[in-house]
């Protein structure tokens, strides 16, 4: 039986369809209890379990949590982490079926930072195997699915938390992007997906380990004020004195940006519903006063290059440093084609890494060039709508799949390996009703601007629900 085309849990019940910073309010003023909430949670997601989205659920230990809530921004909300964060008294996983994975004994830099916000972590969301793909699949596990269509990928490579709160289970989940992995889930979930600023928030050690640091922790949420609410709570964890303050963004700005709309990528064509995404959210934009001209791509097909022998390293590390970092008994013969393929790749091209590292590194001054310019690059998050489960299937062979990721994941990448901003916004659907998203660049620092744009667009085009109401 082939599955049904859309799946949520939203109902009548004391989440309803909240956001988090509404169940943070409810929870404040004691209309309800944490417990309440997070027995809600449960409930929704046994509800959606279809989904595949959860590696790790520890109910008892989120019930025990909830009766012991504490103070801050999203006291009392369920959540979940992404299985690539130590949570303490869980294992991590990394998506991984090479090795047994661990129970952590404490939870990592990110966690920690994040549960003075006051969430209660249910478990763990699912991704891909060491979060290298574009989709939640896996070589031989049930793949993880989008809501809004079953059949559909939900991105990656926080799929997990994508699809959990895109299906209403939680208001708010942990993700973070290496390349694209906040935003790519968020575009495909209907989500809001904000990767932060290099170094504004607080980081995990492997992520401060990379030559390039490409890794960004945040969150996916349905609105923005929850993005907003969540960045101004991470500056108050902590504030990287490098950057200037956000504070809380409550609301839209009365200034008119410069707007550059970039339509084209140096890795594949830009599918027809896509490109009218970004023209109706260009048009969009122009109506509300903003001054919007066209930008060729920023970037040469030697990035695209650069960034695919950088992905290989990356998998090359992880592969023969596993038994130490991970587990003794991982076997990098059991990591999937697309982990093997990557490794191999790398090992074929070694010799090029000190230079594809240096220029790397410059595109950090070439990004900052644009906003000597404009204010706001505005261009598609990927370039096509999401895929269907098994377009981007780790059991096919290494060079088709290959293939298929660097056409398809044409934009995120420079906001990675430059630092800087970017955002997913739902501000469009396809034909048959699934999401697409819109991709929003600044300054290094300036999420201030973009979560105020964010804001306007949100008031001027709301985004669809799941529910259809």
């Amino acid at each position: 039986m082939s599955p049904s085309p859309r799946l949520h849990a939203f109902r009548d019940d004391v989440l309803a369809d909240l956001d988090a910073t509404g169940l943070a309010e409810l929870i404040a003023t004691h209309q309800i209890k944490p417990r309440e909430a997070v027995e809600a949670a449960l409930e929704r997601l046994e509800s959606v379990r279809e989904l595949e989205a959860v590696e790790h659920l520890d109910s008892e230990r989120a019930l025990a949590e909830a009766d012991a809530v504490g103070s801050g921004p999203f006291a009392g909300v369920p959540t979940f982490a992404k299985d690539n964060a130590d949570v303490a008294g869980m294992p991590t996983g990394h998506g991984s079926e090479a090795y047994t994975p661990r129970t952590a004994p404490r939870d990592g830099d990110f966690v920690a930072a994040w549960r003075q916000h006051g969430v209660t972590i249910l478990g763990k969301s699912r991704l891909p195997e060491f979060g290298f793909s574009a989709a939640t699949e896996f070589m031989t596990r049930p793949p993880v699915r989008n809501p809004w269509n079953l059949a559909y990928s939900p991105g990656a490579s926080s799929g997990g938390s994508a699809a959990l709160v895109a299906a209403g289970v939680v208001p708010i989940a942990h993700a973070n992007d290496g390349g694209g992995s906040i935003r790519i889930p968020a575009a495909a979930c209907g989500l809001v997906g904000l990767k932060p600023t290099r170094g504004r928030t607080v980081s995990d050690a492997m992520d401060r380990a990379m030559p390039v640091r490409l890794v960004a922790q945040g969150v996916v949420t349905r609105t923005v004020r929850d993005s907003a609410r969540f960045l101004a709570a991470a500056e108050r964890t902590y504030r990287n004195p490098a950057l200037p303050a956000v504070r809380e963004v409550t609301g839209p700005s009365p200034t008119r940006l410069r707007v550059a709309v970039v339509r084209d990528s140096v890795t594949g064509p830009v599918d027809r519903e896509t490109a009218a995404a970004t023209q109706q959210t260009a048009d969009l934009l122009s109506g509300l006063g903003h001054r919007v001209e066209e930008m060729p791509v920023p970037v040469t097909r030697q990035f695209a290059d650069d960034f695919s022998h950088y992905w290989g390293l990356l998998a090359w590390v992880m592969s023969t440093t596993g038994r130490r970092s991970l587990a003794p008994d991982f076997d990098a013969a059991r990591t999937d084609n697309l982990t093997r393929g990557l490794a191999a790749a790398y090992r074929r091209g070694f010799a090029r890494t000190p230079t594809t590292v240096l220029r790397l590194r410059r595109v950090e001054k070439q990004y900052r060039a644009l906003f000597t310019r404009y204010d706001v690059v505005l261009s598609p998050v990927l370039t096509h709508v999401t895929p269907k489960i098994g377009y981007l299937s780790p059991t096919q062979d290494f060079e088709t799949l290959f293939s298929r990721l660097r056409s398809y994941v044409g934009f995120t990448p420079l906001n990675n390996v430059s630092g800087g901003p970017g955002l997913s916004l739902p501000l469009a659907q396809t034909r048959s009703g699934l999401p697409v998203g819109v991709h929003f660049s600044a300054a290094h620092g300036d999420e201030r601007t973009l979560l105020e744009l964010a804001f306007e667009l949100e008031e001027a085009h709301p985004f669809a629900s799941i529910t259809g109401r």
